[in-house]
């Protein structure tokens, strides 16, 4: 993902944490934040040591920054998201990982334009 579409410093992350929403599964928490004025979506990443060494954890991060890639059309503009990958994320593989996040995701709210699914 390029620069301008990644969250890296404190004081942005702190600003989604405490004026944003939070919505959650077992595998993740998923903060959002409204930038009316921003035409994109920005994301920030946030996995823990309890999850595994350098390269779960950089697995990890892969995974949900190919599945934000692969979704990028259906997820709505204008927002901050913040991702924390809790423990058991690191025994998932990818298919596991884009279905759970999809799920809390959708929960919310921020998926649009779905394509039908049965």
């Amino acid at each position: 993902m390029k620069k301008k579409y990644r969250i890296k410093k404190n004081k942005e992350f702190q600003q989604v944490f405490q004026q944003g929403k939070s919505m959650a599964n077992r595998q993740f928490v998923v903060y959002v934040f409204d930038r009316p004025e921003q035409p994109f979506f920005r994301l920030g990443l946030s996995v823990s040591k309890k999850i595994g060494k350098a390269v779960v954890r950089n697995q990890v991060k892969r995974y949900i920054r190919q599945v934000f890639l692969e979704l990028r059309e259906q997820i709505a503009p204008g927002k901050d998201y913040v991702v924390i990958a809790r423990i058991p994320t690191s025994e998932m593989n990818y298919a596991e990982v884009k279905k759970s996040l999809i799920h809390v995701l959708k929960k919310a709210g921020v998926l649009v334009n779905q394509p039908f699914q049965r």
